[in-house]
């Protein structure tokens, strides 16, 4: 059962010419068509594209110089442009819009030699933590599909822990990677603001937004992230620095180290029995030789209020270029142009989007600018100065990535509700950081999951503590009953 293989294995598998890359994805297809009408997981299959690409990459394969992940099946999260196939960002607004060019990271993927499945469903612009916001409906949690499997990336997450694909791209703004990786399952990294490119990623909030893997090991996150990563001239935030090689280090001592624990992440919010499966994940931790201590976050309280002040900020300034005049949606026998861009707007965008686009544009406006957004950028520069301090003391900081397990479908309709998902992952974003999420037991047969949080350019740190922790356990080895 090839599907039930890590990257690392099938990788062998290809390179080793067991399998092609064509069977290999002929049978991810014929997965995608059989289960995913019962989780919604992609907005576009794109069987003939991918039949193709596999081709070229069992030629690749053939004459032996092809990358470690040629033939590799993947999904993309449908916020990446590809040429000539539709990106949809979730949205009606962008239903119909095919992009005439490739994302930097769709463009690196497609050059190691990758097959891309399809396009995964999300929620609509990336705002939202249950996936429930996508114009396509919603995507169900393979483990429970009466419930939500997390979001922003909760197509791609759903994708992986089912098995419908092996790997997956994913964006992280307050959480998107790490909160859906938890709720389904699987390891997804967030990497450093700047590590990987942002050109051709739809942006939500230009100053929080960050690719990055969703995979099942922290083997397979070291191998998809040595492909995303790195500097991209057309991209003004991407960091000029040269990128390690992630899978080198992944069986280094861990002797030593030094692992924070944040009283602010342990409070009466966690459930217990998640706060236990985290202590005992710790436990096979100190195992490996890593100490803890710990350390004080206390501006982590504010987090919430920083990011929707920031984000909402962001995103009406980003999303003030969907007007129904350049491409997108437009609508229907507009009466002047005025009566074009507010039918458009409120026609194009669902409710959580225009929810966030009002009161960003309320805290951006005269008068409010300096009582809102500005004081939201000096709390988050003491949210930022609180890591900088723990990292003095501490090598990464351990803490969990959602209060809860999955909840259920249409269970949280107070916005608020919704943002206090995000509570413990929002903080990384607004400094700027790289965490890993990785799942670590299960509560109510619904798996839980960790954070580990690493100082500036420290993926390498963290997917070494990951794959050693993942080599002691298998909870990362777990699959849906349903789509074992």
């Amino acid at each position: 059962m090839p599907y039930r293989k890590t990257v690392a294995e099938l990788s062998a598998m290809l390179q080793s010419r067991k399998i092609s890359s064509v069977e290999l994805t002929k049978g991810f297809l014929d997965r995608i068509d059989e289960l995913d009408p019962q989780l919604n997981s992609f907005i576009s299959v794109c069987e003939e594209t991918a039949l193709k690409a596999a081709e070229m990459a069992d030629k690749q394969l053939a004459s032996g110089q092809a990358s470690r992940l040629a033939g590799i099946p993947y999904a993309h999260k449908d916020i990446f442009c590809t040429a000539g196939i539709r990106t949809t960002c979730g949205s009606r607004m962008l239903d119909n819009f095919v992009s005439p060019y490739d994302a930097t990271v769709t463009k690196r993927l497609n050059e190691a030699g990758m097959v891309m499945l399809g396009k995964t469903n999300m929620d609509e612009f990336a705002m939202g933590s249950s996936n429930e916001t996508s114009y396509y409906g919603p995507v169900r949690n393979p483990w429970d599909t009466r419930r939500v499997p997390g979001g922003s990336s909760g197509g791609s997450a759903c994708a992986v822990s089912s098995r419908l694909a092996p790997v997956a791209t994913g964006t992280d703004t307050g959480g998107s990677i790490r909160q859906p990786a938890s709720l389904c399952g699987i390891t997804g990294l967030k990497p450093t603001y700047g590590r990987v490119s942002r050109f051709g990623m739809i942006a939500f909030a230009s100053s929080l937004d960050q690719g990055g893997p969703m995979t099942q090991t922290a083997e397979d996150a070291a191998l998809l992230l040595q492909v995303m990563a790195g500097f991209d001239e057309n991209d003004s935030t991407s960091v000029d620095r040269e990128v390690p090689d992630y899978s080198a280090g992944l069986n280094d001592s861990l002797q030593g180290l030094v692992a924070g624990i944040p009283e602010e992440y342990f409070d009466d919010r966690l459930d217990e029995r998640i706060r236990s499966a985290i202590d005992s994940a710790v436990a096979e931790l100190e195992k490996l030789g890593i100490k803890t201590k710990p350390v004080n976050l206390p501006h982590s309280e504010v987090s919430i209020a920083t990011y929707y002040v920031v984000a909402p900020a962001e995103c009406s300034s980003n999303l003030s270029r969907y007007d129904g005049v350049r491409y997108g949606y437009r609508c229907e026998q507009p009466r002047d142009l005025l009566d074009l861009y507010q039918r458009t707007r409120s026609e194009g965008f669902g409710a959580e989007v225009k929810r966030r686009i009002m009161i960003g544009t309320y805290v951006l406006s005269a008068g409010y600018y300096d009582a809102y957004y500005l004081k939201a950028q000096k709390l988050r520069r003491l949210i930022q100065n609180d890591f900088i301090e723990a990292f003095k003391s501490v090598d990464f900081i351990v803490a969990p990535t959602s209060p809860t397990v999955a909840f259920g479908l249409d269970e949280k309709k107070d916005p608020v509700s919704m943002y206090l998902s995000d509570i413990y992952t929002l903080s990384v974003n607004l400094a700027g950081l790289p965490s890993l999420a990785l799942p670590v037991g299960f509560v109510d047969q619904l798996p839980v999951g960790m954070q580990l949080i690493g100082n500036y350019f420290r993926e390498d740190l963290l997917l070494n503590i990951g794959h050693q922790y993942q080599q002691q356990t298998d909870w990362h080895l777990k699959t849906p009953e349903n789509f074992a």
